[in-house]
């Protein structure tokens, strides 16, 4: 399979020179040359919350609803993916690509229908970008993020916009993080290794400042940070997946994902972890019912995505209905991970164990524009 990395390199203030590296790498050479992810493989932490270089891709990933002390509303995302290229290069000049490093920084100011983008991709040997093998600390030129303890530190700034961009956070978490799967260990395909080693911290306390379009605010909330690294992802005839975040006013967290074929059905595997005061439970595909409903188109991609779903949880009395906190959350990433998907801020509302219960999150939509996912994570 060929797979196509696109990376700008920046040399000096001003010079921006573009280069495409093109890999071929079948599924036995992955196999061979990267580690794979294994249900043996025991997560332990704080060591796992740092980068781990043996897997070929890996990201660490923060999504959150924020607000000013008026009541006005923002969500984030802020994402750092490394990709490995050579995990051996006999080159030993420090120009030599072993890894890519790519983010997304995207702040939608709801109040106002808003949805701002940025984007960064840089290669590891000059140091442009990389992540530290010791300790959560993971950077992108200017952006970064650490983490010491339980706190987290959030920074990024882009001027490239109508206005300046920025998001400088602290994430503060009492808790140990959600393991997903078995143990930490989440299939995503049949063939050996199509996984990755999966948590989450799911309640994340958050304080700190967003600018967005030259406005500047003070801001608290909740977040959520996902940490995922493994070697080869996705079966071929898998286009992508369907992925929800959601903190409910009962204090109960839900993440669930469908993965979805080429035809558009869910495969077997697709899973789900819901978090309670009385402990964690994880969910298989046949446990959960995900319903989409009214699609909005994307004037750029021509995308057609599901903005409003239902959620249903028979055995956990959980039902939902999850609408986009606004339609136009699409990010289009041509220069750094060259994907096309839906990631945005969306609220929920129903009942549990026959409560009414609300809340908000975060949904993710892959493989709707653009070549499938498997191409990328294969």
């Amino acid at each position: 399979m060929i797979q196509r990395v696109v990376f700008c390199i920046l040399a000096g203030m001003s010079l921006l020179t573009a280069q495409i590296l093109t890999s071929a790498q079948t599924q036995e050479d992955v196999t061979q040359s990267w580690r794979l992810a294994s249900p043996t493989y025991d997560l332990s932490f704080p060591r796992d919350h740092a980068a781990h270089p043996d897997y070929r891709i890996e990201w660490w990933y923060y999504t959150g609803n924020l607000f000013t002390r008026e009541g006005r509303r923002f969500g984030y995302q802020l994402t750092f993916f490394r990709v490995g290229v050579d995990p051996n290069p006999v080159n030993p000049s420090q120009w030599t690509v072993r890894d890519l490093h790519m983010a997304h920084l995207a702040i939608t100011d709801i109040d106002r229908g808003v949805h701002r983008v940025a984007e960064r991709l840089n290669r590891t040997g000059v140091g442009w970008a990389g992540a530290s093998t010791d300790s959560l600390d993971v950077w992108n030129e200017d952006w970064r993020v650490t983490a010491s303890d339980r706190t987290h530190r959030l920074q990024a700034m882009d001027a490239n916009q109508p206005g300046r961009l920025l998001l400088d956070l602290r994430l503060d978490s009492d808790v140990e993080p959600v393991l997903h799967g078995d143990q930490g260990f989440s299939q995503k395909g049949e063939d050996i290794g199509n996984a990755s080693h999966y948590y989450s911290f799911t309640r994340l306390t958050t304080q700190g400042r967003v600018e967005v379009d030259g406005e500047a605010f003070d801001v608290t909330g909740i977040s959520w940070m996902d940490h995922e690294f493994g070697s080869s992802f996705l079966e071929a005839d898998q286009a992508g997946w369907d992925w929800f975040s959601i903190q409910l006013n009962d204090g109960t967290d839900l993440m669930v994902y469908t993965l979805r074929d080429l035809d558009g059905r869910a495969d077997i595997r697709s899973s789900g972890t819901v978090v309670t005061s009385e402990g964690i439970t994880h969910l298989k595909s046949d446990d959960v019912r995900l319903l989409p409903r009214r699609r909005w188109i994307s004037s750029v991609s021509g995308a057609a995505y599901p903005v409003d779903w239902r959620i249903d949880i028979p055995s956990l009395g959980l039902q939902l209905d999850v609408s986009a906190a606004i339609d136009a959350q699409e990010l289009v990433t041509a220069q750094s991970t060259g994907v096309t998907y839906w990631e945005g801020a969306v609220d929920a509302m129903g009942t549990h164990d026959g409560v009414s219960v609300s809340g908000a999150g975060y949904l993710e939509m892959t493989g709707y524009a653009g070549v499938p996912m498997s191409s990328v994570l294969r």
